[in-house]
């Protein structure tokens, strides 16, 4: 059983990625010239790789909680690629902040560009910061929901890794409403390699964090309430492993 959901893995990760050019190119004509029509497309590549993931590796992908509109800052466990596609496909118009090197990747660095994410650069802390306070407020003008992961990374279900103060920093700024997410995704679509397992992948959008707490009190809450429901649904992902 185990060969043959390798081999629905390997089949599943090779058409996911060659998909990717041709959603790109499909969309061109439009995302070329708006901002979107470069939504449009990477909502459908979205949605298409959860819809086959679904019927080939039998991985269901599931969003709780209200995803939130209008201007808010998200602040949400990193586990997985998958993470990242379930929250873009849950908002309406997802921004998220990433590392500067996405910028370099074919097709998906030019529509984060037209998309105008907010790259930084990871091994500059001081100035990443700066950066991406200046980048925010260049985007203020229009409404969005900033996504940023505040552990910086990709963290292994169960594992604990430090929060970042950019998160604060961005909440005391922004003065906006903060919405925890919690996810499990990592437990079914891991940080490296292609094996997929079966199950429900869950990402959980948490009660929101009034604006106005100071610092310490902040990221306390947020971490606290981020990893709690981050291990609760690893909990319950492992209930259901069976490959």
């Amino acid at each position: 059983m185990r060969a043959v959901q390798w081999v629905r893995s390997i089949l599943f990760s090779l058409q996911a990625t060659l998909a990717m050019p041709v959603f790109g190119l499909v969309y061109a004509p439009w995302a070329l010239f708006s901002k979107r029509g470069a939504y449009a497309a990477c909502r459908a590549y979205a949605g298409y790789v959860m819809w086959t993931a679904g019927w080939m590796v039998g991985l269901r992908c599931e969003v709780r909680g209200t995803p939130p509109t209008g201007g808010v800052l998200v602040a949400a466990k990193h586990q997985s690629f998958l993470d990242i596609i379930m929250i873009f496909h849950a908002q309406e118009r997802a921004k998220f902040i990433m590392k500067k090197q996405v910028l370099w990747t074919p097709v998906i660095g030019q529509y984060v560009k037209k998309m105008e994410m907010i790259s930084v650069d990871r091994g500059k802390r001081g100035r990443a910061i700066a950066k991406m306070l200046e980048d925010v407020r260049k985007g203020e003008r229009e409404p969005g929901q900033l996504v940023i992961y505040s552990q910086g990374t990709r963290v292994k279900p169960g594992l604990r890794a430090d929060y970042k103060v950019g998160t604060a920093v961005l909440y005391e700024q922004l003065g906006q409403t903060c919405v925890p997410v919690a996810t499990n995704a990592g437990v079914f679509w891991p940080r490296r390699g292609l094996y997929r397992r079966p199950g429900v992948a869950v990402v959980q959008y948490l009660e929101p964090i009034a604006p106005g707490l100071d610092r310490a009190t902040f990221m306390a809450r947020l971490e606290k309430e981020v990893e709690e429901a981050s291990d609760a649904l690893l909990a319950e992902a492992q209930k259901t492993l069976h490959t």
